[in-house]
């Protein structure tokens, strides 16, 4: 007789798969009435015009007949994104460069060459919350550091260094923040880079820019220290399914030479991306500018229409310096979880609770800015409309 052995998973996979409450709220409310759905973050599913034929035909001309495994990707691809960099006015080598399949990978990877399992990675708060999951499954610690408002979003670096222990190995930046949209200043880039710490700088949003920065940076800008900066076509080109993306190394030249060195391994062991889509870079990145450019265009129109929208009302608009969110105070009147389920619930509009990014600050919702223009108003108003109409009840 055979006995039965139960199977023993990692503490890295056990967690709960029932889901909360306001998912499944979501999930009752959906299935008997249209949505309007103020949360979308697939531009695949924005109505934006893609060039389809022209991305068709990059790929179709791609090598699919050969494979030629390189570490850090191809020479060819690592040099289209160090063309990117020089059009942003950066001196950036395609030696600076690596490609892998998603940003999600490159952390996971970045996470591998600066942490023992039981290290810690320093990540702000509030901000998307998928960094949790990837330090988990890499037996990785994260130690929240604070996003200062005042008017405007900030790092408190002050805090950051009151936070470093020699258990902290890193410190994750987004610049913009998801879905803050604050932008790394000169100030806060030096600044980090003094804790004496490897930074991680996820740019992905970098290229949408809501309202001028005159002291924004890029991380690649830095002249010591050890910076990485992600980026890739999910949403540098709106092509998520096309699944590249890119680590650019920068700072101390002599670190940045022994940190890819040692990447190189562990890149060399999973050889993530495909090849076609690194041949047919440089083409899918022409075909998909006018696409980036119309998004860039909805993406402050529809900020516009949001300000037009609140303007007067109890609904106030947090200042978002880019990225494709806006974060919309709500009054005081009653909890988080009862301003998204009641807006659900009466108005049927979806937006995301505060919440959903760790804010402190409550109550709070998030909008997606890359809802079309239309949809966006009509849900906005709605918004609008439901809180005047609790404010004149209290």
């Amino acid at each position: 007789m055979i006995r039965d052995i139960p199977v023993v998973f990692s503490r890295r996979v056990s967690f709960d798969p029932t889901p909360n409450a306001f998912s499944q709220l979501v999930r009752s409310v959906s299935e008997t009435a249209q949505l309007r759905d103020l949360t979308l973050s697939n531009p695949t599913r924005a109505a934006l015009g893609y060039r389809k034929q022209e991305l068709s035909a990059a790929l179709a001309a791609a090598r699919v007949d050969r494979y030629a495994a390189e570490s850090f990707g191809s020479l060819e691809a690592r040099e289209v994104i160090a063309k990117l960099w020089h059009q942003r006015g950066m001196a950036v080598s395609a030696d600076q460069v690596a490609l892998t399949a998603s940003t999600s990978e490159a952390y996971a990877q970045l996470f591998k060459l600066f942490c023992d399992p039981g290290d810690r990675v320093l990540v702000p708060r509030p901000s998307y919350p998928l960094l949790a999951e990837l330090a988990k499954y890499e037996a990785v610690e994260l130690v929240d550091y604070a996003l200062g408002y005042d008017g405007s979003w900030h790092i408190d670096v002050e805090s950051i260094a009151r936070l470093v222990t020699d258990r902290v190995k890193a410190v994750v930046v987004v610049s913009p923040n998801n879905p803050t949209g604050n932008r790394l200043k000169r100030s806060e880039l030096e600044a980090l880079l003094n804790l004496g710490l490897p930074l991680i700088c996820d740019e992905v949003f970098g290229a949408y820019e809501l309202q001028e920065v005159a002291n924004a940076v890029w991380a690649v800008e830095a002249r010591h220290g050890l910076v990485i900066s992600l980026d890739g076509l999910s949403k540098f080109a709106c092509l998520p399914q096309m699944k590249l993306a890119w680590m650019t190394f920068a700072g101390d030249s002599a670190l940045v030479e022994v940190a890819m060195r040692r990447l190189e391994f562990v890149l060399d062991a999973y050889l993530s991306v495909g090849g076609p889509v690194q041949d047919s870079l440089d083409a899918l990145l022409a075909a998909a500018e006018d696409t980036r450019l119309e998004l860039c265009d909805r993406l402050k129109a529809n900020l516009r229409i949001v300000d037009d929208v609140c303007r007067g009302s109890a609904v106030t608009r947090l200042d978002v310096e880019g990225g494709w969110y806006a974060v919309l105070r709500l009054p005081n009147l009653m909890t988080e979880d009862d301003w998204v389920s009641q807006l659900l619930l009466q108005r049927r509009v979806l937006v995301q609770p505060g919440w959903f990014y760790d804010f402190e600050m409550q109550p709070v919702c998030v909008v997606s800015l890359l809802v079309e223009s239309e949809e966006l108003r009509s849900g906005t108003e709605a918004l609008v409309q439901f809180v005047q109409l609790q404010c004149e009840a209290c």
